[in-house]
């Protein structure tokens, strides 16, 4: 499982770095066409509204798998051991029933829905299920991931080491 994990990581690393390019790239146009040719780009415009919708979906599971999203830790760093183990696989539960309910299933409504009344975006003409797909996509990640640091800590695992920093890991 960890060898997956890996691979997701990358897969998910440079789908980040490319959509974040080709927002960068859509900006500088807009900005561009907007001030230097005095006739602003709708498309592009458009298109940086999609992928930053991407961008931080994706980069937010991207970010949980990574160990480095932003967190209380007060009550952690309180408990030691079992307790923390405990209280490290009920925010993982909490985390993994949200992004399932709300962001898999519920996703999935929305984009089904979207795309059988075939609404489409304004200026790029795509269906908006493409873009709402975003959503139940960044989902299945985060259960993804949360699974895999249930299954860690279900084999003793510390919950308050990052993935990349623990000895042995991927960052050795």
């Amino acid at each position: 499982m960890h060898a997956l994990k890996i691979r997701i990581d990358r897969v998910l690393g440079m789908l980040i770095a490319a959509v974040f390019a080709v927002l960068v790239a859509c900006v500088v146009w807009q900005v561009v066409s907007r001030y230097v040719l005095g006739t602003p780009s709708t498309v592009t415009d458009e298109m940086a509204r999609f992928l930053f919708m991407w961008v931080g979906l994706v980069g937010a599971a991207y970010t949980l798998g990574q160990r480095r999203h932003l967190a209380i830790d007060v009550l952690p760093l309180m408990l030691s051991g079992r307790n923390a183990q405990l209280l490290a696989a009920l925010v993982m539960l909490l985390i993994a029933g949200f992004a399932a309910i709300v962001m898999v299933y519920g996703g999935y409504q929305l984009v089904e829905k979207t795309l059988a009344t075939g609404q489409l975006s304004p200026a790029l003409r795509i269906p908006m299920g493409y873009v709402y797909g975003a959503i139940p996509f960044s989902g299945a990640m985060i259960v993804f991931y949360c699974s895999f640091f249930l299954v860690g800590l279900a084999r003793g695992e510390t919950p308050d080491t990052p993935a990349g920093d623990a000895p042995g890991g991927p960052l050795d």
